[in-house]
């Protein structure tokens, strides 16, 4: 499978989570909103302007800046 980072999901497509990029605060945190290895994102639309980026996780809504998306690594599913 093609390994990419969370924010190059399109409209209506999903990843699996591999990783988590880094050992800091915003790491733990990605981890503890449901951004964990084995999970299935979809990303369900953009803010007009483009960010922030509203996710499918572990069932609810998440927003994320493109930044923090970037940390999060996925494979296609």
């Amino acid at each position: 499978m093609v390994t990419t980072t969370l924010d190059d999901l399109r409209e209506g497509q999903r990843g699996r989570v591999v990783e988590i990029q880094g050992s800091d605060s915003l790491s733990a945190r990605l981890m503890e909103m449901g951004l964990i290895p084995g999970e299935v994102v979809e990303m369900l639309g953009q803010a007009p302007m483009g960010d922030p980026v509203e996710y499918l996780v572990v069932g609810y809504r998440l927003s994320l800046r493109r930044a923090e998306a970037r940390r999060v690594w996925i494979e296609r599913a």
